[in-house]
């Protein structure tokens, strides 16, 4: 489990095919050290394994599936990557729930400095599918970035970047057109379920941590 909140920005150093697979190494002075062989870790909101770790740098394979299914198609050596490790039991819940399973790809409408303010503005189009899982107010996962949803207006969401998520991620490298990782709330997928009547309407707590949040 992941709670959106980027620990340091990596920076894809190769692409190279590995057994019908591609492979990424990716250079991240911090979160690399952290790491062993086999370890999750979550790339630009995708959750991957750790592999060939270095001082400074660690590799992950990517599925066709990944390839197809998310933003990481469109890496290339020099692009910025978010990255975070997963979160431990004692730590503080900051951000919200993002397990790092893609619901699909959004693309870029617009992002553009507020005048007069540091403020930056986001709008992204999702799929229709996802529409009906994300409110105002409510929580969503862009490139594995938690944030909070100003706005929804069909199928386009627009969302306020302040200064601090502006440096950290690689929401500055991003421009109109560019696909973009989306994760809904995972809570709103399970308010849906109770409300078809496909699980008992008393989840708890204990229930959520026994399946893994």
């Amino acid at each position: 489990m992941f709670t959106g909140l980027i620990q340091e920005t990596g920076e894809i150093a190769a692409l190279e095919r590995v057994s019908g697979q591609t492979r990424i190494t990716v250079r991240a002075k911090n979160v690399a050290k952290e790491l062993k062989t086999g370890d999750s870790v979550a790339v630009s909101g995708v959750c991957l394994t750790a592999l060939e770790i270095g001082e400074e740098q660690f590799s992950a394979d990517l599925a066709q599936e990944t390839l197809e299914r998310t933003s990481l198609q469109r890496l290339k050596p020099g692009a910025l990557v978010n990255l975070e490790l997963p979160a431990r039991a004692q730590d503080r819940m900051g951000g919200h729930v993002v397990q790092g399973h893609v619901d699909g790809t959004g693309r870029i409408v617009s992002l553009e400095k507020i005048k007069y303010h540091d403020d930056w503005r986001l709008v992204i189009e999702i799929p229709q599918t996802l529409e009906k899982y994300v409110a105002a107010q409510g929580s969503i996962a862009v490139e594995g970035i938690s944030l909070t949803v100003a706005a929804i207006k069909g199928a386009r969401v627009e969302i306020a970047i302040i200064p601090h998520t502006w440096e950290a991620t690689n929401l500055k490298a991003l421009r109109a057109g560019d696909p973009v990782n989306i994760e809904v709330d995972v809570l709103a997928k399970y308010a849906e379920k109770m409300a078809r009547g496909k699980t008992s309407s008393a989840l708890t707590v204990a229930d959520l941590v026994r399946r893994g949040f």
